[in-house]
């Protein structure tokens, strides 16, 4: 555990999200300092447990997207954990919330009802759509928002259907504008004097928000930003190209200036004195041209060499890497990236580290992923409730 303090030492989270975009915004909080209080249904928990990758009974990504958490287990759908959530709630600076519109409302638990006894209380709402609009009520995930936000539009090759990440990257940008969006109602509530509020993220709006200049470019011009495989509309040379050993390097030379010492370096002087490309607008006119001629070189060497020949000339590449790659990469390693846990049973792991750095209050990673339910009578106890309550509770199946 670090010696130093952490920026968000003091502040109290009760997250009441589940699988992805809430409790990644949550692991945030947790990792730089907050108290985060993880609330998960008895008896099952958060359905990530089980998701993808499994080490015994419990998913591998839960150590990544719940380390440095607290969990406790209450019934939200029965009064008296609804009373628990109020006061466990009471005390807190941010609650984390990504059920569909009108859950916690329809439990009493809604921003109202909450912030009348703690009117300093912010609450980050994430869902598929946002709180209003013709939609808000609808259920969407992070392919739903990825689709309508514009992204999966433009992903993939023009002759194919539109492709997408295989990651969960709407639920991914729905959380950091989360984050973002309550760092930034933190500061006005202390700094300004402001009271609490709620910050509304809607997962097709965060990754409308990625999509560049695509909106001005229709309306002033019509243009409809399409897929273009593996390049990237407007902006030449700048794409993916194979290697004589099957690998795949991505080069990015589409400053005026590199993209002469990359036409040097692959013996193309004759592209590199050509005045018509001496600018973007003219190479985006012979991107296939030019394409070609990077192909044709990256194709007779292999990829450390096609790396190390660009790198001598300062064009921006690099090989793209699968995570067997990360993991032994020198600067992935002295970032201090991979990080190693000891599990329950005594099982070491390697996961991420912590990012963004921070160089005089960085975060940490101090516990792996809470068991389910394992600080549960720890935190009751913290907020009034007695033993024999707290027996009571569990003999019932509120917690």
């Amino acid at each position: 555990m670090s010696e130093r303090r952490k920026p968000l030492e003091g502040i109290r989270v009760v997250e009441l999200g589940q699988l992805i975009a809430g409790p990644f915004a949550g692991k945030f909080f947790a990792e730089f300092g907050a108290e985060v209080i993880k609330v998960e249904p008895p008896g099952k928990g958060d359905p990530l447990r089980k998701w993808r990758g499994m080490h015994g009974d419990t998913s591998l990504w839960w150590y990544v997207q719940n380390r440095n958490k607290k969990s406790v287990t209450v019934d939200l759908r029965l009064a008296e954990g609804q009373e628990i959530a109020r006061r466990l709630v009471r005390d807190a600076d941010i609650v984390i919330e990504n059920f569909r519109p009108g859950t916690l409302e329809k439990w009493g638990l809604g921003y109202a009802e909450l912030s009348r006894d703690n009117p300093g209380l912010l609450m980050l709402r994430m869902s598929g759509f946002g709180q209003t609009g013709p939609m808000h009520d609808q259920a969407g995930f992070g392919s739903v928002g990825e689709s309508m936000g514009g992204m999966r539009y433009v992903t993939g090759f023009p002759d194919r259907a539109p492709v997408r990440m295989n990651l969960s990257i709407g639920d991914a940008l729905a959380a950091l504008h989360g984050v973002i969006g309550t760092l930034m109602a933190l500061h006005h509530r202390t700094a300004n004097g402001g009271k609490g509020q709620v910050i509304d993220v809607a997962l097709f709006e965060a990754v409308f928000n990625m999509m560049e200049g695509t909106l001005p470019e229709y309306d002033m011009l019509g243009e409809i930003r399409g897929r273009t495989g593996t390049g990237l509309s407007g902006i030449v040379p700048s794409n993916t190209y194979q290697t004589a050993d099957g690998q795949h390097v991505v080069i990015g030379a589409n400053a005026d200036n590199i993209f002469k010492r990359l036409m040097t370096l692959i013996g193309r002087q004759d592209l590199a004195d050509d005045p018509s490309l001496g600018d973007n607008a003219g190479r985006c006119r012979r991107v296939e041209e030019l394409d070609a001629a990077i192909g044709s070189w990256t194709i007779r060497h292999e990829v450390d060499d096609v790396v190390a020949k660009l790198n001598a000339a300062q064009v921006p590449s690099g090989k793209t890497y699968n995570i067997a790659d990360i993991v032994r990469d020198p600067q992935y390693l002295a970032r201090g990236l991979i990080r190693e846990v000891t599990l329950p049973d005594g099982l070491k792991l390697k996961v991420p580290g912590v990012i963004p750095r921070l160089s005089d209050t960085p975060g940490d990673l101090d516990w792996v992923g809470p068991e389910l339910g394992e600080h549960t009578q720890e935190v009751l106890k913290s907020i009034g409730y007695q033993a024999d309550q707290i027996e009571a509770f569990l003999a019932r199946k509120i917690i």
